[in-house]
């Protein structure tokens, strides 16, 4: 730009005036050079924004306070105790009202393995603020076999396969946890369940071992109204002999002889029948078998897998 010196030639040709700047003054930056700044202040806040909103990981989550570990994470949810759940996650105690509960059911896989089933209440799955502060009755749960830890499972199903178990008789367990890591309680205890878990050899199904055929006279002690007779004993939360598959045929009559040294509950799945029974007392179940596929035959209280009934 030009220092115009008297006020006549301030127009150009077209009689606009002439664009002046005053004589000292540094020229101001122009429109592009303010939209820029101005833009990349925008961009920068945006930034900012989106990173408290998504926290680190790009998902919405509630995250721990800084200087703390995701076990004291903040919340006012129970009460955090010194105990742990014996993996070094802390405790979150709640009332026993209204607590967190859990039971779990394996059924054995037509193809490999086993389906587990965690059936929950007064809980939710929330795989997607896991890591986040404990929230009521909300978080994940963890699978383990005789005390080691298989899987976390962020839903209520999950399949184990056969190769995770070795051959012989195990302890499953589920225990639910909640956002931070810590293992919801009540009464000092971890909110879980266990159930017993027998694997075959290698290479063999667990679920494939047949209960022995019964031919020829029955025993002066069976029913003469049933066809098939299967008698279990529970004792020290043990089923004897080991769960198995009992094979009928459609419209046949089987009779579960059951004692148990608890006062107990059986039920036959798909059947709805269930039987009580009582502690250190012979109880017998006669069902006829007029539905085909495979039902497991359990107890409600320990929730123990008596037997499997195979109706073809």
């Amino acid at each position: 730009m030009t220092d115009w010196p008297d006020d006549r030639s301030r127009c150009d040709a077209r009689g606009m005036p002439h664009p002046r700047r005053r004589p000292g003054r540094p020229r101001r930056p122009g429109r592009g050079g303010r939209r820029a700044r101005v833009a990349a202040v925008l961009a920068l806040a945006l930034l900012l924004a989106g990173g408290a909103a998504t926290g680190c990981g790009g998902r919405a989550t509630t995250h721990h306070k800084p200087g703390t570990s995701h076990e004291q994470a903040s919340g006012s949810v129970g009460t955090l105790l010194t105990a742990d759940d014996g993996a070094g996650h802390r405790l979150r105690e709640v009332p026993a009202e209204g607590a967190p509960e859990v039971q779990l059911t394996a059924r054995p896989d037509s193809e490999d393995g086993w389906n587990l089933q965690l059936a929950v209440e007064h809980f939710r799955f929330t795989p997607d603020s896991t890591g986040g502060a404990a929230l009521p009755g909300a978080g994940h749960a963890h699978l383990e076999l005789d005390g080691r830890t298989l899987a976390r499972l962020y839903g209520p199903w999950f399949h184990l396969s056969a190769a995770q178990v070795p051959e012989g008789t195990h302890t499953l367990t589920a225990r639910l946890y909640a956002d931070d890591h810590t293992a919801w309680a009540v009464s000092g205890k971890p909110v879980e369940t266990a159930v017993p878990l027998i694997a075959g050899p290698p290479g063999q199904a667990s679920h494939s071992h047949p209960a022995p055929t019964q031919t020829g006279t029955p025993e002066p002690s069976q029913p003469p109204q049933a066809d098939r007779t299967v008698t279990i004993t529970v004792r020290d939360g043990r089923v004897s002999p080991a769960p198995a598959r009992t094979e009928l045929k459609r419209g046949e009559r089987v009779a579960l002889r059951v004692t148990s040294d608890r006062a107990d509950t059986l039920h036959v799945h798909g059947y709805d029948k269930e039987l009580a029974l009582p502690a250190g007392q012979e109880a017998t179940l006669i069902l006829t078998a007029d539905r085909t596929g495979l039902f497991e035959v359990e107890t409600h209280e320990s929730a123990l897998v008596l037997t499997q009934l195979l109706v073809r």
